[in-house]
C-alpha cells in the first residue's frame, strides 16, 4: 500500500509503469480493452482501496445513493468476453457513476494533460477549480438545461404553428362541412330501412292485406277453421281429462293468431305511400354517401371521428396565439433566470483571474522562469453548457515577448513547469485524496527539478502524491520509493513493483545519477540527497 505522503515510482523504460497506470485508469472509468489483458482466457479484477476520511466527498455518495464509509473500495471486473462491471463499496454502478465518484478521489496528470492545457475548455476547468464555484456551476447548468428545454418546446410549437396555419383554411372548411351535416351515429342504417319500405309501400300494403285475410275474414279463414278445432277439442275434453291439454294448446294458438291478425292490420294502416318523404331520405343518404366517398370512410362513424379530429386541429390553431404566448413567456422567464445564474458564475470566475496570474507568476519565477508571465483573457459569449465565459491562457516565457496562446509558444519544459505550478495551486482548492504525476518533470533538470520535488513534498502534506519520475532530484524527495521491473524467472515475463529499502533507494538514486555502475561519489550524493529530503 502506498505511503500517505509522497511516493516515488522509478524504473527502466518499458518496465511496466504504463501497465500500472492503465489499471488505475480502469478504476477511474476508462474503457476496457481485452487485448491488453495478461490472460485473455481469465477474468481480470482490479481493486483499489481509498481512505476518504476528512475529504468532504460524502455528498457525492448521497447523490449517487451509495453507502459511504471512511474507506472506499472500488472494483472493476473484466470478463473473458470483454464485458466489464464496476462496483463501489460492493454496489454495482455504471461507468458514469464510477467516473463521478473516483474523480473525487484521484487525479492523474499525464502527458495528455499537457496537451489539454492548450485547450480553452481545460483552462476554464482550471479557473472553476480555483474559484471553488461548483454550487454556482451546478445551478447554472440546471438553469441552462431548463432554458434549452423550454426554447426547444417553443421552437417546435412555432414550427407546428406554421404548418398548421397553412392547413387551417382547408381543415376548417372540411370541419364546417361535416359539422353542418349534423351526423348521427346510426342514422344511415335507419334511413336505408325506411327508404326501402317507402319505395315498396304499395306491394307491402297489398301483401299485408292478403296475410290478414288468410288469417281472418268473413267468409273463410285460418281463424274460422281453428275455432272449429277448439270447439271439437272442448267437447271431448269434457268427456275425458286427457284431451284438455290439446284443447288448451288450440285455444292458445287461436289467441296468438287473433293477436297476429290485429298487428298485421295495424302495420297495414301505418304503411303510407309518401313520395316527398322518400325523396328527402334519398337526398340525405346521397349526402352521407358522398361524404364517405370524399373522405374514404366506411360509415358515418368514420365521418364523425374525422369531424372530431378536424375540430381538434382547428381548435388548436385558434388557440395557437395563447399557447405561443405562454411558451414565449416561459422561455423569457427561463432566460432571465439563466442570466442571473450566468452572471453569478461569471463573477466568481472574474474574481480569481488576477490571483491565478499572480500565484502562477510567482511559482514560475521559483521554477527558474523569472521573465515568464501568464495572462488570462476572459470574453463573454452566448450561453453554453459551461457558462457564458471563454477563457484563454496567454503565456510568455521571455521578457519583451507578447503573451500568446499556450499551444503556440510553450516548449516541453515550459509546459511541465507551468503544469506543475497549476497543479500546485489547485491542490489546496480541491478535496482530493490522491494525485498521480506521470513524468510531469519532462524537460527539466538540476535546481528546477529540486524545486519541483519540494513542491510535490509540500503538496503531500494534504494529499497522497504518487510521482513517476526519471529524475534523481525528485526521487530523493519521496517518503517512500517503489521500483518497477520486469521479472523473467517464469515462462512468461511479468512486470512487478517493489518498495525499496533505504540502501536500495540509495543504490537506485545513485544509478539515476551515474548509470548502472555508479561511482562512490554518485552513491555519496544519493545518500546526501535522501538525508536532505528527510530533514
Amino acid at each position: 500500500m502506498p505511503d500517505r505522503e509522497l511516493n516515488i515510482i522509478t524504473g527502466e523504460t518499458g518496465a511496466g509503469k504504463s501497465i500500472m497506470l492503465g489499471a488505475i485508469g480502469l478504476l477511474l472509468g476508462n474503457r476496457a480493452d481485452t487485448r491488453v489483458l495478461y490472460n485473455p482466457e481469465q477474468k481480470c479484477i482490479i481493486e483499489g482501496t481509498f481512505g476518504v476520511s476528512g475529504y468532504a466527498i460524502e455528498r457525492i455518495f448521497d447523490e449517487e445513493e451509495l453507502d459511504y464509509s471512511n474507506t472506499c473500495i472500488v472494483r472493476r471486473e473484466i470478463s473473458v468476453s470483454g464485458k466489464s462491471r464496476a462496483f463501489v463499496n460492493d454496489t454495482p454502478v455504471n461507468l458514469e457513476t464510477l467516473r463521478r465518484v473516483t474523480s473525487q478521489m484521484m487525479d492523474i496528470h499525464s502527458q495528455h494533460d499537457s496537451v489539454l492545457l492548450g485547450s480553452n475548455e481545460y483552462q476554464l476547468e482550471i479557473v472553476d477549480t480555483y474559484a471553488q464555484n461548483d454550487p454556482l456551476l451546478r445551478t447554472y447548468r440546471t438553469d441552462y438545461q431548463s432554458y434549452r428545454a423550454k426554447k426547444t418546446a417553443y421552437d417546435q410549437l412555432q414550427a407546428e404553428a406554421s404548418a398548421m396555419r397553412k392547413e387551417f383554411d382547408y381543415n376548417n372548411f372540411l370541419y364546417e362541412e361535416l359539422t353542418k351535416a349534423q351526423l348521427q351515429p346510426d342514422e344511415q342504417e335507419t334511413l336505408e330501412q325506411e327508404l326501402t319500405i317507402l319505395e315498396n309501400a304499395e306491394e307491402i300494403k297489398e301483401r299485408l292485406q292478403l296475410a290478414y285475410e288468410y288469417l281472418d275474414n268473413t267468409e273463410q279463414s285460418v281463424i274460422d277453421f281453428l275455432k272449429g278445432a277448439v270447439s271439437n277439442l272442448s267437447y271431448i275434453s269434457k268427456l275425458s281429462d286427457q284431451y284438455e291439454q290439446l284443447q288448451q294448446r288450440a285455444q292458445s294458438s287461436l289467441i296468438e293468431l287473433r293477436d297476429l291478425a290485429d298487428e298485421i292490420s295495424t302495420e297495414q294502416d301505418q304503411v303510407e305511400v309518401d313520395d316527398v318523404r322518400a325523396e328527402t331520405i334519398r337526398e340525405r343518404l346521397n349526402l352521407l354517401y358522398q361524404l364517405q366517398t370524399k373522405h374514404q370512410t366506411k360509415d358515418v362513424h368514420g365521418l364523425i371521428a374525422l369531424r372530431n379530429e378536424l375540430g381538434q386541429k382547428v381548435s388548436k390553431v385558434l388557440n395557437l396565439d395563447d399557447a405561443l404566448g405562454d411558451a414565449k413567456a416561459q422561455v423569457a422567464a427561463a432566460y432571465a433566470q439563466l442570466q442571473t445564474s450566468a452572471e453569478a458564475l461569471s463573477a466568481s470566475r472574474q474574481a480569481v483571474l488576477s490571483p491565478i496570474e499572480s500565484e502562477i507568476g510567482g511559482l514560475l519565477h521559483d521554477l527558474g522562469m523569472p521573465n515568464a508571465s501568464l495572462k488570462i483573457q476572459a470574453e463573454i459569449t452566448k450561453p453554453m453548457f459551461t457558462g457564458v465565459d471563454t477563457i484563454s491562457f496567454l503565456f510568455s516565457a521571455n521578457k519583451g515577448m507578447k503573451p500568446q496562446q499556450l499551444k503556440n509558444v510553450a516548449s516541453g519544459g515550459e509546459f511541465s513547469r507551468l503544469m506543475m505550478a497549476i497543479k500546485y495551486i489547485l491542490a489546496s482548492k480541491r478535496s482530493l485524496p490522491t494525485i498521480i504525476f506521470d513524468e510531469i518533470d519532462t524537460g527539466v533538470s538540476g535546481e528546477i527539478a529540486i524545486k519541483m520535488g519540494n513542491m510535490m513534498r509540500d503538496m503531500s502534506h494534504s494529499h497522497q502524491i504518487i510521482a513517476i519520475s526519471h529524475l534523481h532530484q525528485i526521487a530523493g524527495q519521496g517518503t517512500a520509493h517503489y521500483f518497477v521491473y520486469k521479472d523473467h524467472s517464469s515462462d512468461k515475463t511479468v512486470s512487478r513493483i517493489k518498495k525499496l529499502t533505504l540502501d536500495e533507494r540509495i543504490n537506485e538514486i545513485a544509478q539515476m545519477i551515474g548509470g548502472k555502475n555508479p561511482s562512490a561519489s554518485a552513491i555519496k550524493n544519493a545518500g546526501k540527497s535522501l538525508n536532505n529530503a528527510q530533514q
